[in-house]
C-alpha cells in the first residue's frame, strides 16, 4: 500500500471517529453495574464490525485483511480520538481467534469465529493457584470417558469469567507423562452444569479477575483443540497471540493517548501554580519516555509483519511493553501528587493509560505477571533468543 492510499485510508478512519466515537463514554463507563458496562461493550463492538475495524488482524475470509500499516494507522487514530478499548472482546479476538485459526478442525472455526463477531465472549482458563508462571505444572484433570471429557480442578486469575459465554481450557488428561506433554486444550461450554465462577475483588476496587471451579465438567470430545496430550504445544499459539499481536494496538494506545495525557498533566499548574513540564529533569524525562514508547511502537510493528518470528520476539515485545507501562504510570502517580490519590474509579471501558494514575499504576503490575511474568519472559528470550544455558532444573 502506497502512502497515497494509507494517507486516505488515515482520512476515512478519523472521518469516523469524529462521527461515531461517543463523546460521553469515559463519564458513563465510570461507576456503572455490569450489566450496562456489557451492554456497552457490546454495542461498540458492532459499531466497530459495521466499519470493518474490529477485527482487522484476522483472515479476510473472517472480516479483517487489513495490512500492518493499516492496523497501525486504525490504532493510532482510535487512541488520538480517545475511542473505548474492546475491554470483553479482547480475549475472544485475540486469543481464541488465533488458537481457532491455527489448531481449530473447519468445524470449530466455522462454529466460533461467526459467534465471536456476533458478540460471543470468550475467557482464557489457564493459570491456576499452584501453577501460574510454571504452567505446566497444572493439576486440573480431564478424565477420557466415552465421547466426552471429565474436567475437576480450578483455574485462577480468569479476566471476564462472570461474562464469558466459552473458555480456552488446559488440563491434565495423562497425569503420568512429562507435565509439558500430557495436557490437552478444550474449549468448554461456560454454562456446562459443574462450572462455577467467583469473582476476586482487586485492590483498584475492580473484580474482573476470576476463579473457576469445575466439579465434574463434561465436555464433548469434539471441543478438543489439537490432538490429545498435545496441548501445550496449541497453547503456545495462545500465549503468542497475548505476547505478539495485542502489543499492536495497546502499543499504539499507550504512544498515543497515554503519553498525551502525561504530557497534559505535565503542562497543568499544579497546587502551587507552577508547571511539572517547566522543570528540566521532567522535559527529560518525558523525552525518554517518548523515546522509549518509538521503540516499542516499532518493534510491534516489525514483529506483526514478520511472517516468521524469532522464538522469544513476542517476549521481547510484551517484556518492554508492561514495564514501559509500569514506568510511565509511575511517574504519571508521581507527577499527579496526592490529589490523585483520591481519584477511586476508572472507565470500565478504559485501558491500561486512563489517565487515572494512581489505579493506572497499580493495574499496570498485571502486565508483568499474566501471559508469563517478566521473569519468565526473560528466560525466555535469554534460553530461545541468545542460545543461554538452561537454568539449573531447581529453579525453574
Amino acid at each position: 500500500m502506497t502512502n497515497t492510499d494509507l494517507d486516505g485510508f488515515r482520512a476515512h478512519v478519523r472521518d469516523w471517529c469524529r462521527a461515531h466515537v461517543p463523546g460521553d463514554w469515559r463519564g458513563a463507563q465510570t461507576g456503572v453495574p455490569d450489566e450496562e458496562f456489557v451492554a456497552f461493550q457490546k454495542e461498540w463492538f458492532q459499531e466497530l464490525r459495521r466499519a470493518g475495524f474490529a477485527v482487522p488482524h484476522w483472515p479476510a475470509e473472517w472480516g479483517g485483511g487489513m495490512s500492518v500499516a493499516e492496523q497501525v494507522v486504525l490504532y493510532q487514530e482510535l487512541a488520538a480520538h480517545d475511542a473505548p478499548r474492546l475491554v470483553l472482546a479482547f480475549v475472544s479476538i485475540h486469543h481464541a481467534a488465533s488458537t481457532l485459526l491455527a489448531a481449530g478442525t473447519d468445524e470449530q472455526r466455522k462454529k466460533h469465529l461467526p459467534a465471536i463477531l456476533d458478540g460471543e465472549i470468550w475467557v482464557q482458563g489457564f493459570s491456576e493457584p499452584g501453577a501460574g508462571s510454571d504452567l505446566a505444572a497444572l493439576s486440573t484433570s480431564a478424565r477420557k470417558e466415552g465421547d466426552t471429557y471429565v474436567v475437576n480442578g480450578q483455574k485462577l486469575w480468569a479476566s471476564g469469567a462472570a461474562h464469558a459465554d466459552w473458555c480456552l481450557l488446559l488440563a491434565r488428561t495423562d497425569p503420568d507423562a512429562p507435565k509439558r506433554r500430557g495436557i490437552s486444550y478444550f474449549l468448554m461450554d461456560m454454562r456446562t452444569p459443574g462450572v462455577d465462577v467467583r469473582s476476586i475483588r482487586q485492590a483498584t476496587g475492580e473484580h474482573h479477575f476470576c476463579e473457576i471451579f469445575l466439579d465434574d465438567v463434561v465436555i464433548p470430545a469434539e471441543n478438543l483443540i489439537g490432538p490429545e496430550n498435545d496441548g501445550w504445544r496449541v497453547a503456545q499459539e495462545t500465549l503468542g497471540a497475548e505476547r505478539g499481536m495485542t502489543m499492536l494496538e495497546l502499543a499504539e494506545r499507550l504512544g498515543n493517548g497515554g503519553f498525551r495525557w502525561l504530557v497534559e498533566l505535565c503542562a497543568r499548574p499544579g497546587p502551587e501554580g507552577a508547571r511539572p513540564i517547566d522543570d528540566p529533569l521532567v522535559r527529560d524525562r518525558l523525552a525518554e519516555l517518548e523515546t522509549e514508547l518509538t521503540g516499542l511502537r516499532a518493534l510491534c510493528s516489525e514483529l506483526v509483519a514478520n511472517d516468521s518470528p524469532g522464538p522469544a520476539d513476542a517476549s521481547i515485545v510484551k517484556l518492554y511493553y508492561s514495564e514501559l507501562l509500569q514506568r510511565m504510570t509511575d511517574f504519571g502517580a508521581e507527577t499527579a501528587g496526592l490529589a490523585a490519590h483520591t481519584v477511586l474509579r476508572k472507565p470500565l471501558s478504559s485501558g491500561w493509560e486512563s489517565g487515572a494514575w494512581v489505579l493506572d499504576f497499580v493495574g499496570s503490575w498485571e502486565w508483568t505477571i499474566p501471559g508469563g511474568s517478566s521473569e519468565i519472559q526473560r528466560s525466555i528470550i535469554g534460553e530461545r533468543g541468545l542460545g543461554l544455558p538452561r537454568e539449573p532444573k531447581g529453579n525453574r
